[in-house]
């Protein structure tokens, strides 16, 4: 291993790198809004749509597919024509879907567009980290992908916060808002403003300067780096990435298959479940179906809706602490302790879904005291989430891989998070109505002793080095 990691302390263009990585991370908002957008609008997707169960929850899992599918394609086309060309081509799919989500008059038209949102969902979430990780300094590094999991939840609040607002001045989120349109409708096009913000800033970004080497332009990969550190600094950076990349060829898909063995790369395993256990533990049911789950346990929609909001509100509160805690104490120790925390509070959830009294026509019906339980055990869990889980599976996906081989690793790993995803959305609604909320939740506890476990026996710690050190460990 060479010393270059310990060269970038205080060499840094610091106000450059931030910019950077926060209008990557706008693909993180984007990504975060468009998820929890849907949340307060299920009631009234079912009401305008005249859907049953299962079709209400395709229309608010149907975003999934097109995330699977964008998150897949987006890392080998980032191979092919860039990072920054994929993240543009996202935004304007980002702004087509939410002006057609709020224009769809039947759940077919819906899905179309939510589909095609999911696509840029996709894309944004494998592209922005990876794009933040490749043009960020070792010592930092962990904290600026971070920020990709801050935006996250910032727009999950914002979605939270925006369908709240709008749905206290109609009366519900199924009533008339402005000239003549539904509240729902509007809770779509409000997303309209910040993806139209990352477009916009998109235009004024570089190229991501391993893509660059990788594509046979090393003095461009040289002056995005001056940018960013210097050039003495710049120069000797680039002929490190020259020993990581394919120079005789863009990376390819079959690059995840080791040459040698014929088998795929142990670190694509990893990666692969690290991206499927995020999901496995149930944080997007909370988010998805939260108004609806705040129903079920007793609250009015208006105190759901609310409820979101301070739910929103932990889990941004506890990115910081990830952003603060994942370059002192590291990766790995942050997942584990997630692990084990999201499981003992969703343990706690379970059971006090599982002993809640059961109405036949009403479903669960639970006293105050045992809804404020629920709603602390709730917290607690999307605050192990946010500083655990959320961020660092982000961080370890950016920089995890090597360098000839990373947009395929994203794209399999990419896919299995959203396949992954889709799979606890698609069969949340089932999983309610015929075994309970109790059982339910006991099942995504117990994936967070198997995240715990896979932790603790596979993932090495990448803290402080630089990407080509990874990479060269792969080889």
């Amino acid at each position: 291993m060479n010393n270059l990691s310990g060269e970038f302390e205080g060499k840094s263009n610091l106000p450059r790198v931030i910019f950077l990585s926060v209008v990557a991370a706008l693909g993180g908002f984007l990504f975060g809004f468009d998820s929890g957008v849907i949340n307060g609008t299920v009631d009234a997707l079912r009401e305008a749509f005249d859907s049953d169960a299962v079709g209400t929850g395709f229309n608010v899992a149907s975003m999934l597919l097109g995330c699977a599918a964008g998150a897949f394609f987006a890392g080998t086309l980032a191979d092919r024509f860039g990072r920054k060309y994929v993240l543009i081509t996202a935004a304007l799919a980002f702004i087509l879907s939410a002006w057609g989500s709020g224009i769809s008059s039947s759940s077919f038209e819906f899905v179309i567009f939510r589909v095609l949102g999911g696509l840029a969902v996709g894309a944004a979430s494998i592209l922005s980290p990876a794009y933040i990780g490749e043009i960020s300094p070792p010592n930092i590094r962990g904290r600026l992908i971070s920020l990709q999991q801050l935006a996250i939840v910032l727009g999950l609040f914002m979605a939270f916060f925006s369908n709240y607002n709008l749905a206290g001045l109609s009366g519900g989120a199924s009533m008339e808002l402005w000239w003549g349109f539904d509240t729902w409708q509007w809770m779509f096009w409000v997303e309209i403003i910040p993806a139209s913000l990352f477009f916009i800033f998109l235009l004024f970004i570089p190229e991501s300067p391993r893509y660059l080497v990788a594509d046979g332009k090393p003095e461009k990969a040289v002056k995005v780096l001056a940018g960013l550190t210097n050039l003495k600094l710049a120069k000797k950076q680039v002929e490190e990435i020259k020993t990581t990349v394919f120079r005789e060829r863009k990376p390819r898909l079959s690059d995840i298959i080791n040459a040698k063995t014929g088998k795929i790369h142990p670190i694509v395993w990893v990666g692969i479940a690290l991206a499927a256990l995020q999901q496995f533990t149930g944080i997007n049911v909370v988010f998805y179906y939260g108004s609806v789950l705040w129903q079920a346990a007793g609250f009015t929609e208006a105190d759901a809706l609310l409820t979101n909001v301070i739910s929103g509100s932990v889990n941004v509160a506890f990115t910081f602490l990830a952003i603060y805690l994942v370059d002192k104490i590291g990766r790995k120790p942050l997942l584990m302790i997630g692990g084990l925390g999201q499981a003992v509070m969703l343990g706690i959830l379970a059971v006090i879904f599982a002993t809640g009294a059961r109405d036949a026509a009403e479903g669960i019906q639970m006293g105050g005291r045992s809804g404020i339980f629920a709603l602390l055990a709730a917290n607690g869990y999307i605050a192990f989430f946010a500083f655990t889980w959320g961020p660092i599976m982000w961080v370890m996906l950016g920089e995890m891989f090597s360098n000839k081989f990373r947009g395929a690793a994203l794209a399999v790993a990419g896919l299995v998070q959203w396949g992954s995803n889709f799979l606890i959305t698609i069969t949340f609604p089932i999983l309610l109505a015929g075994i309970g909320l109790g059982v339910s939740y006991g099942i995504y506890a117990s994936f967070g002793i198997v995240a715990f476990i896979i932790v603790r026996l596979f993932v090495t710690e990448t803290k402080g080095r630089t990407l080509e050190e990874i990479s060269k460990e792969q080889e």
